[in-house]
């Protein structure tokens, strides 16, 4: 999805600007960001709501470094679930505190049977393991299949781009949200 920014107000382009590089670790975040580009609390978090609901900013989450807190057997569960279940069961894991995130996505043919993933990050892999049987029990996919994918190695993790700083020309390139 590509959304145009409101660009022609600098506020808004240093708004746009500063959230792409994360929120400050302070109490009131939406204030210091405010003090850094020239707006009030009040006008930084309607901003933000003006544009997740036009669709500039498509939500505001928190990216977590899980191996420095200790979370070392992360592992993506995929599911081959029933189409006409997966919704009521991603309702369902996702529910599960140990779940981290939990999606639907296309099959691939033969090669890639699974639509349902799950993210469960552990401490250990018999953890992780544990809490696959437990997720498989309770929501009655004992004998559906299913593969455990854990991490081999760890990408930089960061948030969306939304904005280039500048084109070859020099001049200010509308912001776009990109997946990163």
């Amino acid at each position: 999805m590509v959304s145009e920014a409101p660009m022609d107000d600098p506020p808004a382009r240093l708004l746009l600007e500063a959230i792409q590089a994360g929120l400050p670790l302070v109490s009131r975040p939406y204030a210091e960001l405010g003090r850094r580009v020239g707006l009030s609390e009040g006008e930084v978090l309607a901003t933000l709501h003006d544009w997740i609901q036009s669709g500039v900013v498509k939500r505001i989450g928190v990216v977590v470094r899980h191996r420095p807190l200790g979370y070392s057997a992360n592992a993506m569960v995929v599911w081959d679930v029933p189409d006409n279940r997966v919704h009521d069961v991603g309702r369902r894991m996702s529910a599960f505190e140990f779940v981290t995130l939990c999606y639907r996505r296309p099959r691939k043919g033969d090669a890639w049977p699974y639509n349902l993933f799950c993210m469960i990050h552990g401490k250990d892999r018999t953890t992780v393991l544990a809490q696959t049987e437990l997720l498989a029990a309770s929501c009655g996919l004992t004998r559906t299949p299913r593969a455990v994918l854990f991490s081999r190695r760890c990408f930089k993790q960061r948030g969306a781009i939304y904005t280039r700083n500048t084109d070859r020309a020099g001049t200010p390139s509308p912001a776009r949200l990109e997946a990163s």
